[in-house]
């Protein structure tokens, strides 16, 4: 017997001999099965409310849960880490050195090997390919991600290269007095050059090229009545600088200011870090400046992928002496946190920014939480890289290790 017909029983009982007739039993019993069900829902709701409280608890201990540890998934502890670069390509790691480059997969286990020669090899890497260059020598060698592709050789000494995403390489040749901004096809072949002298435009000292690789951007250093100044030179390889001389289609000056670095964040928004502040581009067939922010506080260090951007100031608290800041492409800030850990090196991968202190690495997320501190057991880390949601190719000087955290 259920619920409603016990409750209508019992009022049938003690209502027989009752004054009212049957209209009063039955409206007593549809009162009371009012308030049970009022009863029953309050119930309910609470029980739902305490799963969806459990819920978010649950939810908000795993993003602010910090790991300290990890375990060792695979290692290739005789690698000589110290003389070789590394870096990331694709879901592997690219090794190269003096005598060749080799693309590991994250079991250690060697994909392809090019061999070659170089005194000062160098890398850039944009999704599938990478350019391996001859810092103050004359090759370069384009890879890709299934294979090697070619070598390259220039006419003047490499000082900088930067490879597109369909393999086309940018670089910045040193000629004595001049220097050059020559830009290559992945098979060698010359698509554009353009000369450049202290005094026009000036000395390059870096360069980004867009992803497509039809706009290369240039900061350069000139010096003008004894005072230092910056000038950004746009050069498109698409149809917009077809009619323009030495395919520029737009420049800024900036007076007594230097710009060190200059990269490009997404297909089209460049940035140009200032030594007081940054500055947004949006390069979309013509140029345009949308964010131009000066800073108060001294700019430590940069780091950006091909998502976001971020700098470490100079703070003003002495508990919080570092203020680590995260930007998306629009310039609007993702957040800004106060830290008191030094560091060696930052850096950015996957959906973590890395700091480095010989074996000591910190981990923050992209919302500014921390979610790693702890020591490297195999040595001073010289790179790391995430492959996956909790799984890292830590490069130290014990070896390679593909790790997960715990």
């Amino acid at each position: 017997m259920n619920v409603k017909e016990y409750i209508k029983r019992k009022f049938l009982e003690q209502s027989r001999d009752s004054v009212g007739g049957q209209e009063k039993i039955i409206q007593l019993y549809e009162d009371r099965i009012k308030r049970l069900a009022k009863i029953k829902i309050k119930r309910s709701v609470w029980i739902t409310l305490g799963v969806i409280l459990l819920a978010v608890a649950i939810l908000i201990s795993i993003q602010l849960h910090v790991y300290r540890d990890y375990q060792v998934l695979s290692s290739a502890e005789n690698e000589d880490t110290q003389s070789a670069g590394y870096t990331q390509m694709g879901d592997g790691l690219l090794k190269y050195g003096d005598d060749g480059a080799y693309l590991l997969s994250q079991s250690q286990k060697i994909v392809w090997n090019q061999t070659y020669e170089m005194s000062n090899p160098a890398s850039d890497v944009r999704g599938e390919y990478a350019v391996i260059y001859d810092r103050k020598g004359t090759l370069m060698y384009v890879l890709k991600e299934n294979s090697p592709v070619g070598p390259i050789e220039t006419k003047f000494p490499i000082l900088q290269a930067e490879v597109t995403e369909n393999g086309a390489v940018a670089t910045v040749l040193e000629d004595g007095e001049k220097t050059w901004i020559n830009y290559y096809a992945s098979d060698g072949s010359i698509i554009a050059e353009n000369q450049t002298r202290m005094g026009n435009p000036g000395y390059p000292l870096d360069i980004t090229v867009s992803p497509k690789g039809d706009i290369i951007m240039v900061s350069y250093l000139y010096i003008e009545e004894g005072q230092i100044s910056s000038k950004i030179v746009f050069y498109s390889f698409g149809d917009e600088g077809q009619n323009k001389v030495d395919n520029i289609i737009a420049d800024y000056t900036y007076e007594n200011t230097l710009i060190p670095q200059v990269a490009y964040v997404n297909a089209q928004t460049a940035v140009a870090f200032r030594d007081d502040g940054y500055t947004i581009f949006e390069s979309s067939g013509t140029v345009e400046t949308k964010v131009e922010e000066e800073l108060k506080e001294e700019i430590i260090s940069t780091f950006y992928n091909d998502k976001y951007f971020g700098l470490v100031l100079k703070g003003s608290e002495e508990k919080e002496p570092y203020i680590l800041q995260l930007f998306d492409p629009s310039g609007r800030k993702k957040f800004s946190k106060g830290f008191d850990r030094g560091y060696q090196d930052i850096s950015i991968s996957g959906d973590m920014i890395i700091m480095c202190d010989s074996e000591n690495v910190m981990m923050y997320n992209l919302n500014g939480i921390l979610k790693f501190d702890g020591a490297m057991k195999e040595g001073a880390v010289k790179n790391i890289f995430q492959v996956a949601s909790k799984r890292y190719i830590v490069v130290s000087e014990g070896g390679i290790n593909t790790i997960r955290l715990k």
